[in-house]
């Protein structure tokens, strides 16, 4: 079987492709993995070369969340179109909306990681203005164009079939990681938080306030340039940069506790790593991230710093609480591995391939 896979080097879609990707491999599954938006950087087209089962193409053009996309949209389609009849695949996987609509001629799955309107709901407060309305229709269309629709959390499910009159019934498949990947360390005395820290979404304004009057350093992984090319500044906490997964993976096994205050995250595979990597977890107090840790996290309002504050001391001054935590988080995270998620994207793929066979000897 060959499954043409969409992603963006821009944030955890890119992980969530690659990972997926290379657990499809011993299920002999080839995938070619269509990249669109900015060119991946050295260390991800690195982790793509080692998968042999991988055929990475690039496209450099804006995605559909991106200003002035629509030229290049419809410039990307013919692109997926063309990719299509060239390498003929059993399925293909949209992990993007606007392309669903696209008249492929294999079945079409969409997953949905995260969008606009949800995003804007719970970062602004309130619905997003008519600038996007263009957004909307587009989504619409891909979602009602796709033959399954996928998200990672009930949560995220429940905002696509409420924000764009859809019409689709829609699984949760929650994302994975490999357990052999992020092993605990020994505990060094820092807080670690890792994501785009010019996305308001994670909320390093907050994090950065409450870093203030901790005893223990915050360092935040992630990428320091926002889209625009601006620099993020911060006060209090010091900014490490985007760093390869491996190394990420290191320095979770280093820290003690990883925090991620975030107004929004349908999913979140940052906490989902550093909970493998026996980090205490203290999470923004949002549904998804209830959903994925229930008891396994200590949650914080997301725009209150001093409750953050608080909540991170108390795990740095109290050495049996967080190892406590540390432990249920872990246990926790432990749920989400790749083999189910394979499983059980492997199982859709056998289904709408099954589907389309069947429609195609009924239509001859």
């Amino acid at each position: 079987m060959r499954i043409l896979m969409t992603t963006d080097s821009v944030g955890g879609v890119w992980s969530y492709a690659v990972e997926l990707a290379r657990a499809l491999g011993p299920l002999n599954i080839d995938v070619t993995l269509a990249c669109l938006g900015p060119l991946p950087r050295a260390h991800q087209y690195a982790a793509v070369n080692a998968l042999d089962n991988v055929e990475l193409v690039t496209a450099d053009y804006r995605l559909e969340w991106m200003p002035d996309c629509e030229d290049d949209l419809d410039r990307a389609g013919d692109w997926l179109l063309e990719l299509e009849a060239r390498i003929q695949p059993d399925i293909i996987h949209l992990n993007g909306y606007a392309h669903g609509a696209l008249p492929f001629a294999a079945p079409t799955l969409i997953v949905g990681h995260s969008c606009v309107l949800s995003w804007w709901r719970a970062v602004k407060g309130g619905d997003a203005p008519p600038s996007w309305d263009g957004y909307r229709r587009r989504v619409r269309a891909g979602l009602n164009g796709a033959d399954a629709v996928v998200a990672p959390t009930a949560w995220m499910l429940s905002q696509l079939l409420g924000s764009y009159d859809a019409r689709f019934s829609g699984l949760v498949i929650n994302n994975g990681r490999r357990r052999a990947d992020y092993r605990p360390g020994q505990p060094a005395k820092y807080v670690l938080a890792a994501g785009r820290s010019w996305d308001q979404a994670k909320n390093l304004e907050t994090l950065d306030d409450a870093a203030a009057s901790l005893p223990w350093p915050v360092r935040v992984a992630g990428p320091t340039i926002d889209p625009s090319g601006q620099p993020v500044a911060a006060r209090n906490v010091e900014l490490i940069g985007a760093l390869a997964s491996h190394v990420l993976g290191w320095r979770m096994a280093q820290a003690s506790i990883f925090v991620h205050p975030a107004r929004y995250e349908p999913f979140g595979l940052a906490p989902l790593e550093a909970g493998l990597s026996g980090c205490a977890l203290v999470l923004g107090d949002i549904s998804s991230l209830r959903e994925i840790w229930g008891d396994a996290a200590v949650f914080v309002a997301p725009d209150d710093s001093e409750a953050l504050a608080a909540a991170l001391r108390e795990l740095i001054d109290d050495p049996k609480r967080r190892a406590t935590m540390a432990s249920r988080a872990e246990l926790r995270a432990k749920r989400y591995g790749v083999a189910r998620m394979v499983a059980a994207y492997h199982d859709l793929y056998l289904e709408l391939a099954s589907d389309a066979r069947t429609l195609s000897a009924c239509a001859s």
